[in-house]
């Protein structure tokens, strides 16, 4: 038997190729799709298919060796980037957390129970207005084994009844305080993000006493899935953790606390996205962060950032909501690569309101999946080493503190949200984010892209209304989804959906691409479409076809050839018939009698408000 060399290098039969080699044929490619031009140098290439998302993070096509990347220690050492627990720990994986907001104690009691015993391992409860009342929290836990799953309270303003309550239900079941683990869930600084309120209560109260007498209990939550959600992009969502974090250790300390008991009160909660590689950096990036924070504190052995991973509200739709499972189970691979120590799905039909039992079942499931077969929990930092991570975290974690000190410089988070700072760079953040969805650069599949008029959304039970009154609330499909509701409610009140006629010009195989495209677009709104029997160039056949249809909105779909020779005569046609408006399937050009265009790239929320209107749908 031949025993391999050490020294064996993959791919060893091959010449070593250069970067050079790449820039040519990538050139090549670019030219032929006509993106770059013959004069185009070739090293303009890079820039040509590099990606500037949201942050001040400019994402390269190629990533090799020679990138100025600095490693990161190993995982379970400082600056914990490749996460607090060192190779080969124990336990391996992630804490299954289960969110519960139902305000029915016994509905809630029992969905705990399910969850509890297939594969959760702590609960986060939302009490308060807006969950369970506080009352209810016995009731809800009473079959629970409070010294083996972890508990993390959400109560808002109802905190201040919320976890005396807690204290007290942990001294009735007689509970060992070493054996209490969970977080007590508050967030002044988030709840006045959320809300424009102050919180008031005891908080430094309570975190000596988790410091003193529960060593596995926390009592801040830094919930940055507010930042998120109002449209901050993931360097801002950072930004406001880490300034958060910092004016609650500045609070912790000043009551007595020492810096390493401050640190360790605090637990960090982020969305995770579809965005894989954006969440990893991102969960990857703020535990460096956090680590400077406590080696600026002299504390470097105490900066290992705990994080809760929770699948994020904004990418979530309303319509075709299976398909958030997609989104979701992304959202938790990436967060359970990226080192979250605990993890929450969110069900498929949150945004139709209370979830279900199903929905909890595959929520809970996706999660024991990757866990349990896919094992994703059992390798330290899977994506270390990779060129790209590397330099992505890198360059994150500097925007992120780059933000984090013009809050500091602005007087600290609480001022940054009284003096509109952040409200103000959100907002810009979520604009462009928007006119992106709205031009379909950042597709929404079931919403934006492939929706589904004839779908049967399931029926939910309505979720209490979440707190209104600081930071707006975003969705990524809300745009679209206020056209779909205007469409869906004229087609009940009226009995039929509005409509637009496709002038499909020439054969099948001349109009059935852009025919196919006009379709989904308009769908996208909540309009259905229709056309002629055939293809056909007659004017006068094609404008009696309209008339027929009872449409007031028409739109030609052929080749650039065959617009050429027909789209201005057939225009006409159309509007002599009563078309109010006429669109072209295509790119803009100079056709008398046409309105306007669509094709790919074009802005789809003002195409489908304007035909609505059209329609005459209120």
């Amino acid at each position: 038997m031949t025993v391999p060399s050490d020294t064996l290098s993959l791919a060893a039969d091959f010449p070593a190729a250069e970067r050079v080699q790449w820039q040519r044929l990538a050139l090549g490619v670019l030219r032929k799709s006509g993106l770059a031009g013959e004069d185009t140098p070739l090293d303009a290439v890079e820039e040509l298919l590099a990606h500037h998302g949201y942050d001040d993070v400019t994402l390269a096509p190629l990533y090799t060796a020679d990138d100025s990347t600095p490693m990161p220690a190993p995982p379970g050492l400082f600056p914990y980037t490749r996460g607090a627990r060192a190779a080969g720990a124990v336990p391996a994986g992630w804490d299954i957390r289960q969110r519960h907001a139902d305000p029915d104690p016994k509905v809630t009691a029992e969905a705990v129970g399910a969850d509890l015993e297939n594969g959760a391992t702590s609960l986060w409860l939302v009490l308060g207005e807006d969950g369970v009342p506080t009352a209810g929290l016995p009731d809800v836990l009473k079959d629970v084994y409070l010294d083996l799953a972890g508990i993390v309270l959400d109560a808002g303003a109802a905190a201040v009844e919320a976890v005396p309550a807690w204290f007290e239900l942990l001294t009735e079941r007689q509970v060992p305080p070493a054996q209490v683990r969970g977080n007590l869930g508050v967030d002044p600084l988030g709840w006045r993000a959320r809300t424009g309120q102050r919180w008031e209560g005891p908080a430094d109260e309570w975190a000596r006493r988790c410091a003193d007498g529960f060593p596995g209990l926390r009592a801040m939550m830094i919930d940055a899935t507010v930042f998120h959600d109002a449209g901050a992009s993931d360097a801002q969502e950072l930004g406001c953790a880490v300034a958060a974090g910092v004016a609650y250790l500045r609070d912790l300390t000043a009551a007595g606390l020492s810096v390493p008991a401050a640190f360790a009160q605090l637990e960090f909660r982020y969305a995770a996205t579809a965005d894989q590689f954006a969440t990893i950096a991102k969960l990857r990036a703020g535990r460096r962060l956090w680590a400077r924070v406590a080696q600026v504190c002299g504390v470097p052995e105490h900066g290992a950032q705990r994080q809760h991973a929770v699948t994020s509200t904004a990418m979530m739709t309303a319509r075709d909501p299976w398909v958030n499972m997609l989104r979701t189970t992304l959202a938790c691979f990436a967060a359970g690569v990226g080192g979250a120590d605990a993890v929450t799905v969110q069900p498929f039909d949150a945004c139709l309101g209370l979830p279900d039992g199903f929905a909890r079942r595959i929520a809970r499931n996706t999660q024991s999946l990757l866990l349990e077969e896919a094992n994703v929990g059992r390798v330290a930092d899977p994506a270390g080493g990779s060129w790209f991570v590397e330099r992505y975290t890198e360059d994150l974690a500097r925007s992120a503190w780059a933000w984090f000190t013009e809050i500091e410089r602005a007087g600290g988070l609480a001022a940054a949200l009284d003096g509109g700072l952040v409200a103000d760079r959100l907002a810009e953040t979520w604009q462009r984010r928007a006119d992106n969805l709205a031009h379909r650069r950042d597709p929404l599949t079931g919403t934006s892209e492939f929706p589904h008029l004839g779908e049967r959304l399931p029926t939910r039970p309505p979720a209490p209304p979440a707190p209104r009154g600081g930071l707006p609330r975003h969705r990524y499909a809300q745009a679209y989804e206020s056209l779909r509701d205007r469409a869906d409610a004229h087609a009940a009140a009226t009995g039929a959906r509005p409509t637009v006629f496709l002038a499909t010009l020439g054969p099948a195989a001349a109009h059935n691409a852009r025919a196919g495209f006009a379709a989904n677009l308009f769908a996208a709104g909540g309009i259905d479409t229709v056309r002629p029997p055939v293809g056909d160039d007659d004017p006068a056949r094609l404008a009696a076809e309209f008339t027929a249809s009872g449409a007031r909105v028409a739109c030609l779909c052929s080749t650039d050839r065959l617009y050429g020779e027909s789209a201005q005569t057939v225009a006409q046609a159309l509007r002599d018939a009563g078309a109010e408006r006429v669109w072209l399937a295509g790119r803009p050009a100079d056709y008398t009698g046409v309105h306007g265009y669509l094709f790919a790239g074009c802005d789809a929320v003002a195409v489908l408000e304007t035909t609505l209107n059209d329609l005459r749908v209120a």
